[in-house]
């Protein structure tokens, strides 16, 4: 994994005076963790061995350089020192494996899984083997299957060197603290682990109109010439919790947590936070629960699942209280920069969960078990660079986060993210029995969630509703002069954006409706089978028109006698009011009436649309019909067999 500041903890000298190029300097400098000059060093050396004889020695630096281009998540360039090594019959399985690694952490899945293949099949029961290449197979999918979060290279924050780890503070959410290396920051020298300037906290602020400003450092004693950064702060934003790092001539590193506190807008000098009396161990990354009980932070102190995992100690009694997350939350590999949602809502970094590469964000849920429910943050918040540090704005699925992602030179650089709202609608048409536009009907929707709204339809029919996902709705269209009609849907539950249609057929009151697909056995009054549908949806129609009563009228074509079509035509209409009131609909709303071949049809628009050969407002008489082909002839019989209804009253039982 690539050190980050604070990341761990350094076992260093100051480097002494040497000249040249030599490999024993380059040796001590990695021994050191002085990465970015041992790189330098060991590449000089490399190019220096060119001959022959000088092929293994070669292989064994590429090795080294490797290491060291891994460290500073310059993984195009470790990648390509470890195949060096390989090539010239260095290393062993290990360096299979970090190939492997290294390859998954530039986003090469299908060679990094080969390489993590080739290993295991040397050794097949090693867990961080199998668990890379579970990250890596995962990965695959995972960008096929992004999340909806739009990711962005924020402008303002990001300089030429590393910026990292963004905090929101204040009381609005209105400034954003981070860890920068630009070349203004405080001191002079230079970090021998990155070659960048050691890092200071910086701050940028909104504006009265709300716009973010160009960021300055932080006002105060905070920044020194150490290493200052990745805070965090209490509840009433008056106390800043962050990691300082300090190098010192023959001892270690000390990566510490400090606290300073805000007198206006200036921050005092910090001071050492007081976690345990181990003094070999690393403690960073402090992050405060939201309630403010608490201090969560890194440390690779004893007791551990591996690595560096993440622990707690409560703020208001220390004394007996610290405590690790635990294996939910931690690995053999490295958990950090975490941070607390709510308390119960933890994301953290890992390069110990399965992922996409290097360090990825995982958001963590406490069970109702004391345990925790981990799910990886998916692409594109994650990528197979480092990815981490992450901070929402309040009430909000957006905010920043850090990450080295393209950047050859593995320098960090802050994003923001971003869970755009899902547009989820539903629109249609309303339209009479001809299927012209009905205007200005009135569209009610109603959602099992308990949402209700109504609009009004446009001049043209149309509407359109915003919905939400996964809610069952019930809508009811109606219109001056038309009776309601009912229709009702489930939105899908799917993350996505969606637009469902939705069309309403309105009956007019002012004239005969054709009821279409009813089927009687020929010659006779009984209802065929494949008539229910349309039958059960005329019952619905009547039911949610409860005050109107209609005549159900049966017209014959012109075959036959007129006595035998009127017996005919008023039996199949009683049929159909016996159905409708089978199905819950009260007698007395409901007049049978058989018309034969007396009535019959006029050409309708909707008519005139599907048999263009009738122009709209003839009527079908026999006369008529006598003149058409017999194609034609036996087109216009059909059109006058239908069953239709015409409303009667509209206030049944209203008085």
């Amino acid at each position: 994994m690539k050190f980050k500041l604070f990341s761990c903890l350094l076992l260093v000298a100051v480097l002494s005076a040497c000249s040249g190029a030599k490999l024993s300097v380059a040796d001590e400098q990695m021994e050191r963790g002085e990465f970015y000059d041992a790189s330098r060093t060991y590449r000089k050396v490399y190019n220096r061995l060119t001959k022959r004889e000088e092929r293994t020695q070669r292989g064994e630096v590429a090795l080294k350089m490797a290491k060291c281009y891994s460290r500073l998540s310059q993984f195009p360039r470790a990648s390509a020192a470890y195949q060096n090594a390989l090539r010239y019959g260095v290393g062993d399985s290990t360096t299979v494996l970090a190939l492997a690694r290294s390859l998954h952490a530039e986003g090469k899945y299908s060679q990094a899984i080969n390489y993590y293949n080739d290993y295991l099949a040397l050794r097949p029961d090693d867990a961080s083997a199998q668990l890379g290449l579970a990250g890596a197979r995962g990965a695959v999918e995972a960008k096929l299957d992004p999340t909806r979060y739009v990711v962005r290279q924020h402008k303002l924050m990001n300089s030429r060197r590393s910026d990292y780890a963004p905090m929101f503070g204040g009381d609005d959410d209105d400034r954003v603290y981070y860890t920068t290396t630009n070349e203004k920051v405080k001191g002079e020298a230079r970090s021998e682990i990155t070659g960048t300037k050691k890092p200071d906290i910086w701050v940028m602020k909104k504006n009265e109109q709300g716009q973010w400003e160009k960021p300055e450092p932080v006002e105060g004693e905070l920044n020194t010439d150490v290493e200052e950064g990745v805070c965090s702060f209490s509840p009433d934003g008056n106390t800043m919790y962050l990691t300082r790092a300090r190098r010192e001539l023959n001892s270690s590193t000390v990566v510490e947590i400090f606290t300073s506190t805000r007198s206006s807008a200036s921050w005092s000098a910090p001071q050492k936070f007081e976690i345990t009396a181990d003094t070999l161990s690393s403690f960073g990354h402090p992050a405060v629960s939201p309630s403010g009980d608490w201090l969560y932070f890194t440390s690779d102190m004893p007791g551990g699942q591996g690595g560096y995992d993440l622990w707690r100690i409560n703020l208001k009694e220390r004394a007996g209280s610290l405590e690790n997350l635990g294996e939910f939350i931690n690995t053999a590999g490295n958990e950090q920069y975490p941070y607390f949602r709510t308390d119960s809502v933890l994301y953290f970094a890992s390069d110990g969960h399965p992922g996409m590469g290097g360090l990825d964000l995982f958001r963590a849920e406490m069970t109702p078990s004391g345990g925790w429910n981990v799910v990886n943050m998916g692409w594109p918040v994650n990528s197979p660079a480092d990815d981490f540090g992450i901070t929402f704005a309040r009430g909000s699925e957006s905010g920043f986060f850090s990450s080295n992602r393209g950047d050859a030179r593995g320098y960090d650089h802050i994003y923001t993210f971003e869970l755009p709202q899902l547009q989820i609608w539903i629109s249609g048409w309303v339209l009479d029995r001809d299927e012209e536009p009905v205007p200005d009907a009135v569209i009610r929707i109603v959602g099992n969630d308990g949402s209700n709204q109504k609009a009004i339809g446009k001049a043209d029919g149309s509407f359109r509703f915003p919905l939400q996902r996964g809610v069952s709705y019930t809508m009811l269209a109606g219109a001056k002069g038309y009776l309601n009609a009912r229709q009702e849907f489930t939105s899908d539950s799917a993350e996505e954006d969606a637009e469902y249609g939705v069309d309403f057929i309105l009956a007019s009151i002012n004239k005969p409706v054709v009821v279409e697909n009813i089927f009687y056995d020929f010659d006779r009054a009984t209802l065929r089978p494949e008539s229910e549908e349309a039958l059960d949806e005329m019952a619905r129609m009547l039911l949610d028109n409860p005050n109107v009563t209609i005549e159900m009228a049966s017209h014959t074509d012109r075959k036959g006698s007129d006595e035998y079509n009127d017996r005919l035509s008023q039996r199949r209409a009683q049929s159909v009011i016996d159905y409708l009131i089978s199905k819950g609909i009260t007698a007395d709303r409901l007049q049978p009436q058989g018309y034969g071949k007396r009535r019959p049809k006029v050409i309708t628009k909707k008519l005139a649309r599907e048999f263009p050969q009738f122009e709209e407002g003839t009527e079908l008489t026999p006369e008529f019909i006598e003149t058409l082909s017999p194609d034609d002839q036996e087109i216009a019989d059909q059109i006058n067999r239908r069953t239709e209804f015409q409303v009667l009253s509209i206030d049944y039982q209203m008085f």
